[in-house]
């Protein structure tokens, strides 16, 4: 079957490789159709993926179809269309036990862990699997993105009423913009590029939205009356963003860092206290709210539409991968056709 491996650092090969067999009890077979490209992805293409090993079949924002399943499997039958968490728990270990599975201790991921969804044909854990008879499968592959951003929201805990600050406007940037303003927050974004600040303003309506010229904190004084918004949320995987993001909370104020890198975040340590802030990390998303956000996009409420600004089938992501990663592209989601 086509498959697409990421053979090292900067280097896809395509590949036929076997089909995999008949799946297990509590098992599917799904074929690919659509897979989203992201951050994770990007970094891996570039060798800055931390937790990765190459060579290795990227893949995990997909919109499948199922083919068949195993003995024992309820909810899903040939023909459904379905997004796919990609999340591989233990069920065991602490983090399970309290239905944090998203960072259960012995996580895998598909295509970051283990091979992913670059291939036509991929056996998958059927209840990892999220059916809908009406969204199509450019949207259903959107769901996992989509899921990131309402993760870090319900981590942030969100109100109505409350200013929220988020920072970078790339594609899990606008998804957790999509949920704050689905709260009823006052959400206001910083981000560099012209295009994706104006994409937040005319899609999602936020308050305010802040450029790189001049003092971006003043900015955010002078936008919300002189106050600091009650809950920043980092989407950038920055450093110095990372590092800056502090400077923009007031006191009792709430951080969230959606993204990561490899490395170190400092803050000072005495201003920490000072105003008491709390900081929480965010990973990936739980089964709850694949299963949410599928419902608000059949209902409307969500509309993915605008995401989609890139395609390539396989015999072009090759040849195309490498320029997604050029900012001057102006690419919000890639999405690979097979």
């Amino acid at each position: 079957m086509r498959t697409l491996i990421l053979e090292r650092p900067t280097r896809f090969v395509r590949a036929d490789t076997p089909e995999p067999g008949s799946p297990g009890a509590g098992e599917a077979l799904v074929r690919v159709r659509r897979v989203g490209i992201c951050g994770t992805d990007l970094h891996a293409f570039r060798g800055r993926q931390p937790f990765f090993s190459y060579p290795r079949i990227l893949g995990h924002e997909l919109g499948v179809e199922v083919v068949e399943v195993g003995a024992g499997v309820a909810g899903v039958a040939p023909g459904d269309r379905c997004a796919v968490e990609p999340y591989l728990e233990c069920g065991s270990c602490g983090a399970c036990r309290q239905g944090r599975t998203n960072c259960c201790y012995e996580l895998r991921v598909l295509g970051v862990h283990v091979d992913g969804g670059m291939r036509e044909l991929i056996v998958v854990p059927a209840h990892k699997l999220h059916r809908s008879a009406s969204l199509s499968v450019d949207e259903l592959a959107l769901v996992e993105t989509l899921g990131i951003g309402a993760h870090a929201v319900d981590r942030a805990q969100l109100r109505e009423g409350e200013d929220a600050l988020v920072v970078g406007a790339g594609p899990i940037g606008l998804a957790v913009i999509q949920f704050a303003v689905i709260t009823g927050a006052r959400v206001h974004v910083l981000e560099l590029d012209a295009r994706r600040r104006a994409f937040a303003r005319e899609r999602f309506g936020v308050a305010s939205a802040f450029g790189p010229d001049g003092d971006p904190l003043a900015a955010i004084r002078g936008a919300l009356g002189g106050e600091l918004p009650a809950v920043v949320l980092d989407a950038t995987g920055n450093p110095r963003s990372m590092h800056d993001a502090f400077r923009y909370l007031p006191s009792a104020g709430r951080l969230v860092l959606v993204g990561l890198f490899q490395g170190e975040v400092t803050f000072d340590d005495p201003e920490f206290h000072r105003r008491e802030l709390t900081v929480l990390a965010s990973r990936n998303s739980v089964s709850a709210d694949f299963r949410r956000i599928v419902d608000l996009m059949e209902q409307g409420v969500v509309d993915p539409d605008p995401w989609i600004t890139h395609r390539a089938g396989y015999d072009r992501l090759v040849e195309e991968f490498d320029g997604w990663l050029d900012p001057a592209g102006g690419v919000l989601k890639a999405m690979l056709e097979l």
